[in-house]
């Protein structure tokens, strides 16, 4: 009700911790698609481990090379891009879509592996 109230639309996208991202990733790495939607520049600064690199810049052009049989987990720096590229892969029908809630950040803190 409050979300028709104040004109929130689309899907409601499901957030997971950078911990429970990482032990999903890692128990089914064939099952997941770990994708960070920061620019290249950022990625090649440091990046969860496993994570390929489709920057939000580019989100909508490459959406055939995102697997739509699989989970598939977005991050970022902060997780507001990730949920944007979320979004918009829920707008496109992807129907196991997650976004890692404070992104790469969060994962560094937690120290979790890195590439």
């Amino acid at each position: 009700m409050f979300d028709r109230l104040f004109g929130r639309s689309g899907p409601s996208i499901a957030t997971i911790s950078p911990r429970d991202a990482w032990e999903r990733y890692t128990s089914a790495p064939s099952d997941v698609a770990l994708i960070d939607v920061r620019e290249a520049w950022e990625f090649s600064r440091g990046h969860a481990k496993g994570a390929r690199n489709i920057p939000l810049s580019a989100f909508t052009r490459r959406l055939k090379e995102i697997p739509t049989d699989k989970h598939t987990m977005l991050i970022c720096q902060s997780g507001h891009r990730s949920m944007q590229a979320a979004q918009a892969l829920a707008a496109h029908g992807y129907e196991r879509v997650s976004n890692i809630s404070g992104g790469t950040a969060v994962w560094r803190m937690s120290q979790l592996p890195m590439e």
